[in-house]
């Protein structure tokens, strides 16, 4: 997976910083720096269009898209490129679809939250009208506004995965296993509430099919017959819904997150995010952030080092 985009000169700043221990010695022509963060190829250009190059890119990227939009008040969609756009929404965005989509992945602080929706064809008109687009281009005071409407009228299965299970299972599951595992969870509990009929499952694609399938083997209910597409949200109704309910559930869950601990908490995986959690280990000592952040993020070593300092 391939993701490009052009950041802000204050994110180029940010990246430059947050990237230096992962810098890779060699740099392409006209790169700032080329960084390799676990399965992800970063490489940031002087013109300042960056680019994700791996299995996780679409996590990785998030971050600074989400950098971007609430520090610049910027919507970045990455999915520009006009090519085949139209064809691929003509084919899934007016039928009965029941799709997936998660947040929280690429937040230090907060769960991940994964929802399935069931959208049929003829509830589309409503969702267009009320403004439903894929969660990363609405704003948090949009989601708030239209979530609940869609909550009354979408059918939906939703779980929340809260940090200290997260980190109890992380060990022995890598990141797009546990992603797997959920969808598959929302999925299979969203079609026993009823007989619906739909055309296409949806998954935002995160993994190849072929993987996706292994991780989920262990499961006692499976779900099957699934279409994997890139972005879509941009593309079928359900998914869009799924994005929204959960970005919805997610920021309630942050809230209280911030309600308990007396502060306010930033999102994402930045040098903001490293700070805070520096000052909660110093309050509530270190290992509260087994019960609020997801340890096995860098930032929990780097918070460990500003702890001796």
């Amino acid at each position: 997976m391939t993701i490009v985009f052009k950041v802000s000169d204050n994110i180029k700043k940010k990246m430059i910083e947050f990237y230096k221990p992962f810098y890779k010695e060699k740099t392409p022509p006209y790169a700032v720096f080329q960084a390799q963060n676990t399965d992800v190829v970063i490489t940031l250009y002087e013109s300042g269009k960056v680019m994700f190059q791996g299995i996780s890119a679409d996590i990785e990227s998030s971050i600074w898209i989400d950098q971007e939009k609430r520090l610049n008040n910027r919507v970045i969609d990455i999915n520009d490129k006009k090519k085949d756009k139209k064809e691929t929404k003509k084919t899934f965005y007016n039928i009965s679809t029941i799709g997936s989509d998660e947040v929280g992945t690429g937040d230090y602080f907060g769960p991940i939250v994964v929802c399935a929706t069931y959208v049929s064809k003829e509830n589309i008109p409503f969702l267009t009208d009320l403004g439903v687009r894929d969660s990363k281009k609405l704003t948090d005071d949009k989601i708030k506004e239209i979530a609940p409407e869609i909550i009354k009228k979408i059918p939906y299965s939703l779980y929340i995965l809260d940090n200290k299970t997260y980190n109890a299972n992380h060990d022995n599951l890598n990141m797009n296993k546990m992603k797997a595992i959920l969808h598959n969870k929302v999925l299979t509990t969203l079609l026993k509430k009823d007989n619906y009929a739909y055309e296409k499952i949806v998954i935002d694609q995160f993994e190849y099919p072929k993987k996706f399938y292994e991780h989920i083997s262990d499961a006692k209910e499976k779900i099957r017959s699934v279409t994997f597409l890139t972005k879509a949200e941009d593309q079928v109704m359900s998914v869009a819904c799924a994005s929204i309910i959960s970005r919805y559930a997610f920021l309630k869950e942050f809230k209280k997150l911030e309600n308990e601990l007396h502060t306010i908490l930033p999102l994402g995986a930045g040098n903001e995010v490293d700070k805070k959690g520096c000052e909660i280990a110093k309050t509530y000592g270190l290992e509260k952030l087994e019960e609020i952040a997801k340890i096995s993020f860098k930032n929990t070593e780097k918070i460990k080092t500003m702890l001796k300092d």
